[in-house]
Parts: C-alpha cells; sequence; structure tokens
C-alpha cells in the first residue's frame, strides 16, 4: 500500500496572465512512487494546505524546491507562510518533514541559521562527504548553509564547507540541498532516505 506524502509546490508568477500559479516538477511523481509513495501536492494558502493534511493525515510532508526565501528577496510570500505553517503542524504530530534544497533553506532560516550565497552550485554535480553520505549529487542553489540551526546536524558537506545534508537531533526533520527527483532514475541512496522517513525501510 503506498503512504500518502503531502508536498509543497513553487509559485510562478505570469505577468502576462495577472496569475501567480502554484506548480509541481512532475519528476516528483514517479520519485515518490519509487519510494512506495504517492504525492498529494498542496496549495499555497495556507487554510486549504492545513484542511487537506487534517483531513488526508499524511505520512511526511516534502518541503519542495524552488522561490528564494522572502528573507532572501524572493517575491512568494505566500509560499513562506504555508510552509510555516505546516512546520508547525508537523511538529505538533511529529509527522516527519523533509527538505529539498529550498526546503533545507527554509528549515535553517526558521530555525536561526545564517545563509549565505554561493556561486557555483548550479547545475554543477559535486562529491559530498559524511559519515554514510559518501557520493556525488547534483546541485541547483545560489543560498547556503556553512553552520548548521541549534538542534541541528550537519550529515553531509560540498567540498567547500556548506551542508549538503542536516538532521534534526531529536525530531523527524531532515534536509538535503540536492534535488532527488531530478535524476533519470531514482537513486538508492535518495529512496533508502525516503522510505526511512516513512518509516518502511523493512
Amino acid at each position: 500500500m503506498s503512504a500518502l506524502v503531502a508536498i509543497t509546490q513553487r509559485v510562478d508568477i505570469v505577468p502576462g496572465r495577472n496569475e501567480r500559479r502554484d506548480s509541481l516538477d512532475q519528476r516528483w511523481h514517479p520519485f515518490l512512487a519509487a519510494c512506495g509513495a504517492t504525492a498529494l501536492p498542496l496549495p499555497n494558502h495556507p487554510p486549504t494546505a492545513l484542511a487537506l493534511v487534517e483531513t488526508l493525515a499524511p505520512g511526511a510532508i516534502v518541503l519542495s524546491g524552488g522561490n528564494d526565501l522572502a528573507a532572501l528577496g524572493g517575491d512568494a510570500p505566500e509560499r513562506d507562510a504555508t510552509e510555516d505553517a505546516l512546520l508547525a503542524w508537523a511538529r505538533a504530530r511529529a509527522v516527519p518533514v523533509l527538505g529539498v534544497c529550498r526546503g533545507l533553506q527554509f528549515l535553517a532560516h526558521r530555525f536561526g541559521a545564517e545563509l549565505v550565497r554561493v556561486g557555483d552550485h548550479v547545475g554543477t554535480p559535486h562529491p559530498v562527504t559524511g559519515p554514510g553520505a559518501e557520493r556525488t549529487v547534483n546541485s541547483f542553489h545560489t543560498w547556503a548553509v556553512r553552520t548548521p540551526p541549534a538542534g541541528f546536524a550537519a550529515v553531509a558537506r560540498a567540498g567547500d564547507g556548506t551542508i549538503e545534508m542536516m538532521r534534526h537531533e531529536h525530531e523527524p526533520i531532515t534536509a538535503v540541498m540536492w534535488h532527488p527527483e531530478r535524476e533519470a532514475t531514482a537513486v538508492g541512496e535518495d529512496v533508502a532516505l525516503v522510505r526511512r522517513i516513512l518509516g518502511r525501510d523493512t
């Protein structure tokens, strides 16, 4: 039986149509299916997003990539507000959270870490190192974290010392800077990570 995973969406602004659209990379669906999960895209409207997770009780929440944080000059404050509400909902119920790229940035910022600009992490695969995390990953970000926020431990780092994976020391919150959904074939380590988060690694 497939687990339900709620996932946040990026905001795309379409000036010619006076629209702000929620969107999700289609590759998330086959990736999560490979993990034994079904994606539930959430709108960037806190009351509706909360009503959906409260009613459907997903097994985890994914904070997906896309959009800079408003605090860093981003133009999608409704997304920040939605993810703030979802994070509070998940923490109150011990529902696992996985941050991906912007998701790691969001979590780092919300827990008090400083984000710094990086100039060589877009479209540049690179190795990451850490206990049990030796691998090469993709890279599509311009903001990064060097020091984990209070309560988190850095699990893997890039060669320049920026954090590529971090995990909360007491709560079920994990975050990675790479995009597992963007690989042509789901990578075994990423599938195993999501399955562990869902409690499906047995």
